[in-house]
């Protein structure tokens, strides 16, 4: 990885970090590689998450069960469909997460971003850098997958002196650095936030790879679409698309995602400025604007993104009672209720024809989220429930008839707010 000093990449900044404590249910945020790893126990989203309190202070409000989607996707002022009329290359969909990021260096709205960078000798594995030139974010377009330390780089970002700092990140990490925000001494830190469910070590993630083609190496792109397809492109220009049925699912073992990601629910990462995703964006991606710090982040495209409103179509319940079913005969250990292969290219056919779309889509994904942590919690940790999951998860499951047993409902302060537009407690949201 390039160095800050290094004029074959300037301004991108790998530094070393200490070794990761040793945590239950950890995803590497960074906070436990710092000197103050002891506040892991203050701002961990697998601890005692506080999505109604955070909400407030970033956002104005919590989420408001009286406006439509917000139980499902966390506050927002607004939803669209966007593209980059001019896609960056090599970037994962058109590129808008990583042209915000180059706007704000560009305007000097801060002074740096931190963010993630592929590994020189694995292309898929993530490494936290620090970013201050525009150039250097080309190197950070794209996908990786593993655990990344993002948060380790805070203390670095501040001891250099940077005041205005940009933060891209998965929920997990944006849980944290939400919680701790006031302590860190930055001026202002912006997060663009990324929708993250289910993450894995990078090197199960290359046994994934394997299953997918007979020559992995050669792949260059990986995306889980809305239209229900992995779509892989590979070195010498081929594009190969697979149906989510007919992915190698059973040939994985059954430790490939973490528990951390299997009781994760925070998908649409609602304590970020603004959210970049796809779900909800039927082929293009798919914004969540939540305060005024998104909108202006929005504006920094100007003309560049062709914006639309989001769509929806077909009915999720179904899908969400099969995965239900499924998930629970997983947690207790059974096998799980198999389709014949005969079936599956039919159904693999239809589901992008019939089956959820758009919003839709996007709420039966976040619906099947609440749904595994807590039948997982419920098998595994179930002392953990009453602390782990908020009120707005529990929403999402009554119509579902899941709902609380004794000692499972969180305390009060886990609570979908009804109240609107309080004033916020955070200076720029």
């Amino acid at each position: 990885m390039a160095r800050e000093d290094d004029t074959a990449m300037p301004g991108v900044w790998a530094p070393a970090m200490a070794p990761a404590v040793p945590r239950d249910l950890c995803t590497d945020c960074g906070i436990s590689r710092t000197p103050e790893h002891k506040r892991c126990g203050q701002a961990c989203q697998f601890i005692k998450p506080d999505y109604a309190g955070l909400e407030a202070r970033v956002h104005g409000r919590a989420r408001d069960a009286s406006r439509p989607d917000e139980v499902h996707f966390g506050p927002f002022r607004r939803m669209v469909r966007a593209s980059l009329k001019v896609p960056r290359e090599n970037a994962q969909w058109t590129g808008i997460t990583t042209r915000i990021a180059e706007r704000l260096l560009e305007t000097q709205a801060v002074d740096a971003i931190l963010t993630m960078a592929p590994d020189p000798a694995d292309k898929w594995r993530p490494v936290p850098v620090i970013v201050t030139s525009v150039a250097g974010l080309s190197l950070c377009r794209g996908m990786r997958m593993g655990y990344a330390p993002l948060l380790a780089l805070l203390e670095p970002a501040r001891a250099k002196g940077y005041k205005r700092i940009a933060v891209i990140g998965i929920p997990c990490q944006v849980h944290a650095l939400r919680k701790l925000e006031a302590d860190l001494g930055f001026d202002s830190i912006t997060v663009i936030g990324t929708p993250c469910s289910d993450n894995t070590t990078t090197a199960n993630f290359h046994t994934f790879l394997a299953l997918l083609a007979d020559d992995p190496a050669t792949i260059t792109y990986l995306e889980f679409r809305a239209d229900y397809h992995v779509e892989l492109r590979f070195s010498d220009g081929r594009v190969k698309e697979i149906p989510f049925l007919l992915l190698p699912i059973s040939k994985l073992p059954g430790d490939f995602f973490p528990l951390t990601c299997r009781t994760c629910v925070d998908y649409t990462n609602s304590l970020a400025d603004i959210t970049v995703g796809y779900m909800g964006g039927e082929g293009e991606q798919w914004l969540l604007v939540r305060n005024q710090r998104g909108e202006e982040l929005l504006r920094l495209l100007g003309d560049e993104v062709r914006l639309a409103g989001p769509g929806s179509a077909g009915k999720r319940q179904g899908a969400v009672k099969g995965f239900i079913a499924n998930t629970a005969r997983a947690a207790g250990g059974l096998p799980l209720r198999g389709m014949p292969n005969w079936l599956r290219p039919l159904v693999g056919w239809l589901m992008p024809r019939i089956g959820p779309r758009g919003l839709e889509f996007a709420r039966a994904r976040v619906e099947m989220k609440a749904a595994e942590t807590i039948l997982h919690l419920r098998r595994q940790h179930p002392a953990r429930m009453r602390s782990m999951i908020p009120a707005h998860v529990w929403a999402l499951m009554q119509p579902y008839g899941i709902v609380p047993g004794d000692g499972e409902r969180g305390a009060a302060g886990h609570r979908v707010d009804s109240e609107v537009d309080r004033p916020s407690g955070r200076q720029g949201s």
